[in-house]
């Protein structure tokens, strides 16, 4: 890989080595991932023999709050009603209106069940019902996140969830006050202040005191990932996240500030994350790269911007618009800004993004809290078959299958040809009884 300075890397798709630089480029880096595993099954196999025990050791042991007993780690309603008239006007109205965008796109999403009648009365379909009860993972203490818990509980309610229970570590006792005032928005039913691994654990296995969910959505850090990833099948997952992502699609005309701080905007989330443009113009991606060096040293989180843009960062220079879809394709970022003059003319041709945002106005930070699409997006290229979270995953689909006298006699001897031909003879004489 080529690079400019040490901010940012420079790469050129038109150079040989060009595919295998983009390879590596967005290649995801397990290093340490075994120490996870080990510490993650350990905590798993505890919850799940000790119950309450465990998850109270382990709640002192990693976020330094002792307890006697899981009630004492769950937040009352008078709390969490308290929390929100505790926040100021302004926070309070910021949140509401993102509740209420986040409501009205979700909403849209409800999908109702289908019937349909076949000549001889046969009636076929599919019912689509809610989950019965949904964990909620939310990140507490300093890296708290309001906006990911109405992403996550808006929807649930919307598909008709029935119980939305909420996981948060406090880390030496520490709440946040916007986390709470979003439950009680979000009308999320049960609060314990437990989190990590053993906070999936309870959610999956049940304990004494917590009872198991159907599904767990939400972020977290590495070890709640890994958990989520192991007690997939004894309950749902929404996706195993990694790193925030990125990806700008740039034609120059727009002010090269606004993507510099766009890119900041991902990179300022960890190290790990990644932040890349793709234009067709050498001189605007120098431009670009100006504005980073100048409004870098402005921002708090200065430190973990400069670091995920050296390590995981680029500008990369493409032939023309056409070859940077392409790029994107390859990439399938969690995050696409088509910032370009005509930005319908490149979206027929974008296959693999979580989501996308078209035109120069369209922050990405939008999407992040207000717009009303769900920011809880693939990464990792898991855009290439996977979508955003939705009211979609809080519900499934049951297949209705009625049949009538007729249509037993036309489809038994179907099903009976093929049930024979498999060597199941009980499933070949079940259809041919009733033809």
């Amino acid at each position: 890989m080529s690079g400019s300075g040490n901010l940012i890397r420079r790469l050129d798709a038109s150079h040989a080595r060009f595919a295998e630089d983009l390879a590596a480029l967005t290649e995801r880096e397990s290093a340490g991932d075994a120490a996870i595993e080990s510490a993650v099954q350990a905590l798993l196999a505890d919850v799940r023999a000790r119950g309450d025990a465990a998850v109270l050791e382990a709640t002192a042991r990693f976020d330094d709050v002792r307890a006697a007993s899981i009630a004492e780690l769950t937040i009352s309603g008078a709390e969490i009603a308290a929390a929100l008239e505790g926040i100021g006007a302004t926070e309070r109205a910021a949140l509401a209106t993102a509740a209420e965008r986040i409501r009205l796109f979700h909403e849209r999403q409800r999908a109702p069940g289908l019937r349909y009648r076949e000549a001889d009365g046969t009636e076929l379909g599919w019912q689509v019902t809610p989950l019965d009860r949904v964990g909620l993972y939310v990140p507490g203490g300093k890296a708290a996140y309001p906006s990911s818990l109405l992403m996550n509980a808006i929807p649930a309610r919307v598909a008709g969830v029935r119980e939305l229970v909420m996981v948060s570590p406090t880390p030496r006792g520490e709440r946040n006050p916007l986390v709470l005032a979003a439950a009680a928005i979000a009308g999320v039913d049960t609060i314990y202040t437990i989190g990590g691994a053993q906070a999936v654990a309870a959610l999956a296995y049940g304990t004494a005191s917590i009872a198991a969910v159907d599904k767990i959505v939400g972020p977290g850090n590495a070890y709640v990932a890994e958990a989520k990833r192991r007690v997939f099948g004894k309950v749902g997952i929404d996706m195993i996240a990694g790193p925030s992502e990125i990806l700008v699609i740039g034609d120059g005309s727009t002010d090269p500030d606004w993507i510099a701080l766009d890119l900041f905007s991902q990179a300022e989330h960890d190290e790990l994350a990644q932040a890349i443009l793709i234009c067709p113009d050498a001189k605007y991606l120098d431009r670009v790269e100006a504005s980073i060096a100048r409004l870098i040293d402005a921002l708090p989180r200065r430190q973990i911007i400069a670091a995920s843009l050296a390590g995981r960062g680029a500008l990369i220079l493409s032939r023309d618009l056409a070859q940077a879809c392409e790029i994107a394709n390859f990439i399938a970022a969690e995050h696409l800004e088509l910032s370009v003059a005509d930005p319908e003319a490149l979206l027929p041709l974008i296959r693999h993004a979580g989501a996308i945002f078209l035109g120069a106005y369209s922050s990405e930070s939008l999407g992040d809290y207000c717009a009303g699409p769900n920011h809880v997006l693939p990464t990792s290229r898991t855009a290439r078959f996977s979508s955003p979270l939705g009211v979609y995953d809080f519900q499934k689909r049951s297949s209705l299958i009625k049949v009538s006298r007729e249509g037993a006699k036309r489809l038994g001897n179907v099903a009976a040809t093929l049930a024979h031909g498999e060597g199941l003879t009980a499933h070949a004489r079940a259809a041919e009884v009733r033809s």
